[in-house]
């Protein structure tokens, strides 16, 4: 068996797919491992780290491409890539399906079968190979640090002999994977935190973080989640009383961090242009879901807007401004994923597609769209049969970005 960890193309994306602790682990598996030279320079991974772990440098990503039965990657391939891959190959990455338009036409026509990480079911069994956890845990984290990095003041309160420093005042919209990681960071500097979520669950998580919960909590809000833990799309009247409350909320806070997603739909918007207006200057707020269309108005993809002395960060693909531990942790994410897909004893491929896991994250085979959820609109679509499922604590989160697992 030969598995292919090539260099990422995508120009945001400093990740890679494998570790030197992967690379021997793959190996043990009965891989030979081909990375493509200068694939972990991203994540500070030189090439002779992979080489003393047991793999093998490849020129170009044509080589490695070329000959595996295997290709792990971090972000779907750009058009351009599929060229170099071998019909019947397994093609394990981040493909953000719903948000890959064109791109999955050429990866079908390549023969290639291709497995989603970010479909992974959020069930027990597969909380080791949950890319959304592992790179919004991450995410959560550096929004934090980016807000408290444009932030003109301290976030903890301080007292000196020229006087008091206030404490920061933080609400983070999205009490998911990404939320509650925010929630502890902003803490954990100092800050005064609120969080909200449509989700029943997430109030008993936020305030075992020491943050406050705000929301409406009516009968709506009590039935606000789907059985798999994700928050269901709200009516036009609860969100018409929860923006009441957020804007008279969002008024008192310095720093705002929006995390809120719906799978296979534009992120929902939560901070108006006026809800901007009204916060203080110098205020800030990050938008994490900013690759999907974004929670605030003003918010640009890849940029920090200042408006009216309100800056609005909008960074791409905020695990991968943390390389390194992204890398280290979808690496795992990767091996556990691909050990479902290897006979042990044989030491050869053997796709088990009654398992739970491999079928719910393949998205294409045979040189088709096999995933339920990407039918073209002109065709009946089903649900799939294990839409990814919040984590047993109840946080779900996207992404990616991915997102994210942000990517795209």
């Amino acid at each position: 068996m030969k598995i292919a960890i090539p260099k990422e193309q995508r120009p945001d994306e400093a990740r890679v797919a494998a570790s030197p602790e992967t690379v021997k682990k793959l190996v043990a598996l009965g891989f030979e491992v081909a990375v493509e030279t200068g694939a972990g320079k991203g994540a500070s991974i030189p090439d002779e780290a992979y080489e003393k772990a047991g793999a093998t440098i490849a020129a170009d990503a044509t080589v490695s491409f070329g000959s595996a039965d295997v290709i792990a990657k971090v972000r779907r391939p750009l058009p351009s890539e599929t060229k170099g891959l071998k019909s019947g190959a397994l093609l394990v990455c981040i493909a953000d399906p719903f948000r890959a338009g064109d791109e999955l036409a050429p990866l079908a026509a390549s023969g290639a079968t291709v497995f989603a990480m970010d479909l992974i079911p959020r069930i027990t069994r597969a909380q080791s190979m949950d890319v959304l956890s592992s790179q919004s845990n991450l995410a959560g984290y550096k929004a934090v640090l980016d807000a408290a990095a444009v932030y003109g003041s301290a976030f903890p309160m301080m007292m000196t002999a020229a006087g008091t420093v206030p404490p920061a005042k933080a609400l983070v919209m999205g009490a998911g994977v990404a939320g509650l990681q925010a929630i502890a960071t902003a803490k954990r500097l100092g800050a005064i935190v609120s969080a909200t979520d449509v989700r029943p669950a997430a109030k008993e998580q936020v305030e075992s973080l020491g943050g406050k919960f705000v929301a409406v909590e009516d009968e709506e809000f009590k039935q606000a989640e789907t059985s798999g833990g994700y928050a269901k799309e709200m009516s036009a009247e609860y969100q018409k009383k929860q923006a009441a409350l957020i804007a008279e909320t969002i008024k008192k806070m310095d720093i705002v961090i929006t995390t809120a997603l719906i799978p296979g739909r534009p992120a929902p918007k939560l901070i108006s242009r006026e809800m901007v207006e009204s916060m203080k200057p110098g205020s800030v707020i990050v938008d994490l879901a900013v690759e999907n269309g974004g929670n605030c108005e003003l918010s640009e993809a890849g940029k920090v807007v200042d408006h009216k002395g309100v800056k609005v960060v909008g960074h791409l693909n905020v695990p991968s401004r943390l390389a390194a531990d992204a890398s280290a942790l979808y690496a795992r994410n990767i091996y556990n994923f691909i050990e479902l897909l290897v006979d042990k004893e044989s030491k050869q491929l053997a796709v088990n597609w009654e398992d739970k896991i491999v079928a719910d994250t393949c998205i294409i085979r045979d040189g088709k769209v096999v995933h339920p959820s990407l039918a073209p609109k002109d065709e009946p679509r089903k649900e799939p049969a294990a839409p990814p499922a919040a984590p047993s604590e109840g946080a779900a989160e996207p992404s990616d970005n991915s997102s994210d697992g942000q990517g795209g």
